[in-house]
């Protein structure tokens, strides 16, 4: 398996996959979904070699880890106490990511540093339980080398829960959410019969089931992470599939026994009303009335994303208004997380790209926003990223305190290392944009806290 720090390096000299944005992004990692290997970087020793020659790179450059992490790609989650946990899908000892703490002064902890046996490159974040405990997934590593389901403890002891094998249980795995009785549920991209990913169930005794598989046809392919609603019923989207290949939006009913009912309440079409889901990082969130909120990847009037509603119906398809389409310029592009609600409607969410589009190297594809969609539709940028010490790409979406403070991670910029290996930021409110940033942590920062 390669393992190198040298993405970002890479596409910025004219390696990213065509008609892409040119600065460094987690999704080209997804975007080739059909490849045989998961990451352009781990495509193969000859490829990497002549992009190395051809830069100027030698291997032993190429090899540099970041014992603290680097890339965070998930967000955060905020403990009572205002400490902030999240991971990072590279650094630690031997690059295989760590799971980390950032205290309210700013100091970093590395909790768990993953090795391989225990998981290899935690892509989702953390979720926590009463007790403190944290759990996560990783997208390799593992007995199967298929990725794993975690936890690890507030004494830092990591507790593999379960080895995916990439057979029909599944490989690539989502993010996990929990159930009041401590049951895990979650998603895989790949895997499954089909090996078009499944939705699958970990209950607190560790016994796994299926709950789903996808046949990557008219129901969906590749999913997205979950949400779950009172009565148990588990939301999601899909990277593709559906009738036109654009992905949709599907709902799992609780039954007594495996395969859970799947209904579609939605397929994109890859146009105005959107396209290719991309929700790793935030799934679809549901309000009192039972609408849910998402965004895509693509499609919209500029085919760089939109922010999406669906309202229930007595029957599928529900409606979709399509609450703000991006253009790729000032106001953002390529939404690749889920959005969040406060109580007055409005959502906030973030774009990898768009924004100051003479950052990102000259690629003129910008460094990403954080934005604001008001109940009709209006859109705020709240920041956009310069590419420097405030961090550069955002893929995860961002978390609001009670005084509405957000809290997210972008995947490059900061001080850490040659292109800045991420940031743990927070933006405060204020009276009009952008709303003042403060950079809580620069990765991987060896030298500094």
């Amino acid at each position: 398996m390669i393992r190198t720090k040298v993405t970002g390096t890479l596409t910025l000299a004219g390696f990213a996959p065509a008609g892409k944005p040119g600065y460094a992004n987690r999704h080209n990692c997804r975007e080739s979904r059909s490849r045989s290997t998961r990451c352009p970087q781990r495509s193969g020793l000859l490829w990497l070699a002549c992009a190395l020659v051809a830069l100027g790179i030698t291997p032993a450059q190429a090899q540099t880890t970041y014992p603290k992490g680097s890339g965070p790609g998930a967000g955060v989650i905020r403990d009572s106490a205002g400490n902030l946990y999240g991971t990072t899908s590279g650094g630690g000892t031997v690059d295989m990511g760590v799971v980390y703490k950032v205290d309210t002064t700013g100091h970093e902890r590395v909790l768990h540093t993953f090795t391989g046996p225990d998981g290899d490159e935690p892509f989702a974040g953390v979720i926590a339980d009463s007790d403190g405990n944290l759990y996560g997934t990783t997208v390799g590593g593992g007995t199967g080398n298929a990725g794993v389901v975690f936890q690890v403890d507030t004494a830092g002891q990591e507790t593999v829960l379960y080895n995916f094998t990439g057979g029909a249980d599944g490989s690539w795995p989502n993010a996990v959410i929990r159930d009041p009785a401590g049951n895990l549920y979650g998603s895989t991209v790949y895997g499954g019969t089909a090996n078009a990913g499944v939705v699958f169930k970990l209950d607190a005794a560790g016994k796994y089931t299926v709950l789903y598989t996808f046949t990557g046809g008219a129901d969906g392919n590749e999913p997205n992470a979950v949400t779950r609603d009172s009565a148990g019923n588990l939301y999601g989207t899909t990277y593709q599939g559906g009738t036109a290949g654009f992905g949709v939006v599907f709902k799992l009913e609780p039954a007594r026994q495996a395969p859970w009912p799947e209904t579609v309440l939605y397929t994109f079409t890859g146009g105005a009303d959107g396209g290719e889901p991309l929700e790793e990082y935030g799934a679809l969130i549901q309000d009192s009335a039972g609408n849910l909120y998402g965004t895509t990847y693509q499609g919209g009037t500029a085919n760089v994303g939109v922010v999406f509603k669906l309202e229930p119906a007595s029957q599928a398809p529900w409606p979709e208004t399509v609450m703000y389409s991006f253009t790729g310029g000032a106001d953002g592009g390529y939404p690749g997380a889920g959005v969040i609600r406060e109580p007055s409607g409005n959502l906030y969410g973030t774009t990898e790209f768009g924004g100051d589009l003479s950052c990102g190297q000259g690629s003129g594809s910008g460094c990403g926003v954080v934005f604001k969609v008001s109940p009709t539709g209006q859109e705020t940028v709240l920041y956009t990223f310069t590419g420097g010490a405030d961090g550069a790409v955002p893929l995860a979406g961002v978390i609001r305190d009670s005084a509405g403070n957000l809290y997210g991670t972008t995947y490059e910029g900061g001080l850490g290392c040659a292109l800045g290996c991420g940031v743990v930021f927070k933006l405060e409110p204020a009276s009009q944009a952008p709303w003042p940033e403060t950079v809580l942590y620069s990765f991987p920062a060896e030298n500094n806290k």
